[in-house]
């Protein structure tokens, strides 16, 4: 029998019960919180040698120094050109989706020039170096890439370096190929807490980056969080996501696989199925408990449905749009007469995917935008991974004698008003009014 959570908006403690589904608590933060914080230490002190370490401990792996991790480049190439002819198409077509998707993202710097001949703008640079972290260990993830990676490329970062655990050294010939498309310039097999640590402080070997992008396990998410200040990072990565609202039209048999394809990312992930209509609910649950079986991953699918699965009765779509505004899941799904109209009114979704015929597993891959979404809510202030994370922006401002006079003057009232006289006689020197006190 599979468990799974069945709630109504019109129970009376439904907005609590919704609170504690959606709510994460980890029991082992604290010990994953101590294992970092000592092997961020370790690294940032010991740099090589403790990486090292953490390569033998955590991956069997034996290596006399840090550039025997070292992956040679040219194995990327290699590696796209054996693959078999049809996974080979499939990564070149995601690849250029997501190229095409990302140029459009692309900031412009500008410079406007007002009356009296002041000019203000904005200066557009990439970011010099970024560190890709690709999980590994369970399985492979080549999206994870090229998702990261090819914004990057796009950007006009010079240098792009991978970080992909390899237990007992086995690596992915599909991980190296996106690795080659997504225009990644060096890589290491070194995963975990010391790969983020590696990047962020940098060791005899392994050169320091500006930002840190990618997603991972609990150490790894713990390891950005506590980096982050001296590099910049993409997110805080949580578990995937997925919210489905169903008006009870569509098959019952795709919903089910729908709410699966997430579930079965890990244990600790979510699929929630939102709908009117309570009978459409009972036929999604027979039908997930008859294909549950035909997939290889259903231990994970069941331990994933029973923590933090739910199928909840609204009374209307109306409904529906509020709790997923309250949710702000990572991937929302409309399976809806009138998509558009709906998104129209969600305030709070990392991706939303529109119609029947838009599984939110094309969006993991092939449609072009980024699959690197905000989770556990952060929706509500936080958006995609794209281009534009991998740019930074200066302001330019150039006065004109005049400008400065005009500008000069009120900046000088405000200075003042906060007690700034240096600030005050900076700006009055520049219209000749310096003999304030």
């Amino acid at each position: 029998m599979l468990e799974i959570t069945r709630l109504s908006t019109t129970q009376p403690d439904f907005r609590e019960c919704l609170q504690r589904l959606i709510d994460r608590e980890d029991e082992r933060a604290q010990q994953v919180d101590r294992a970092v914080s000592k092997i961020l230490d370790d690294v940032r002190t010991r740099g090589d040698a403790a990486v090292l370490a953490c390569s033998r401990k955590f991956d069997r792996l034996e290596a006399a120094s840090v550039a025997e991790l070292e992956i040679d480049p040219t194995t990327f190439g290699k590696a796209c050109e054996t693959l078999p002819v049809e996974q080979r198409e499939a990564l070149e077509l995601a690849a250029d989706r997501i190229r095409r998707f990302a140029e459009r993202q692309c900031l412009q710097g500008f410079m406007d020039e007002e009356p009296d001949g002041t000019r203000l703008g904005q200066k557009v640079e990439p970011l010099e170096r970024v560190g890709l972290y690709v999980p590994g260990g369970k399985a492979a993830y080549p999206s994870s890439v090229l998702m990261n990676a090819v914004p990057a490329s796009v950007a006009g970062v010079g240098e792009i370096v991978m970080m992909v655990p390899a237990p007992d050294g086995e690596l992915s010939p599909l991980v190296l190929a996106a690795a080659h498309l997504g225009g990644v310039t060096r890589g290491f097999r070194i995963g975990g807490a010391q790969a983020i640590a590696a990047l962020a402080y940098g060791t005899e070997t392994v050169p320091a980056v500006d930002k840190i992008v990618g997603p991972g396990n609990a150490y790894v998410a713990d390891a950005k969080r506590r980096v982050f200040g001296r590099v910049g990072i993409d997110m805080i990565a949580g578990p995937s996501e997925i919210l489905v609202v169903c008006d009870g039209y569509t098959e019952p048999e795709w919903t089910a696989m729908d709410l699966f394809s997430q579930a079965e990312h890990d244990e600790d992930a979510q699929a929630i199925l939102v709908c009117p209509d309570a009978m459409y609910l009972d036929r999604v649950q027979q039908e997930m408990e008859r294909l549950l079986p035909t997939l290889e991953r259903s231990d994970i699918i069941r331990a994933s449905l029973a923590r933090r699965g739910a199928l909840i009765c609204v009374r209307d779509l109306v409904e529906a749009e509020e709790v997923v505004n309250r949710v702000a899941p990572e991937h929302l799904q409309l399976s809806v007469a009138e998509p558009e109209k709906m998104a129209d009114r969600i305030r709070h979704a990392g991706a939303i995917f529109l119609g029947r015929h838009t599984p939110e597993v094309l969006g993991d891959y092939v449609a072009g935008p980024d699959h690197v979404l905000p989770t556990s809510g952060t929706a509500r202030f936080a958006s995609p991974l794209g281009v534009y994370d991998f740019q930074k922006r200066s302001s330019v401002i150039h006065c004109s004698p005049a400008g400065a006079a005009v500008l000069g003057r009120h900046a000088a009232v405000l200075a003042r008003a906060e007690g700034l006289t240096a600030h005050a006689r900076s700006a009055e020197y520049r219209f000749g009014d310096d003999d304030h006190e």
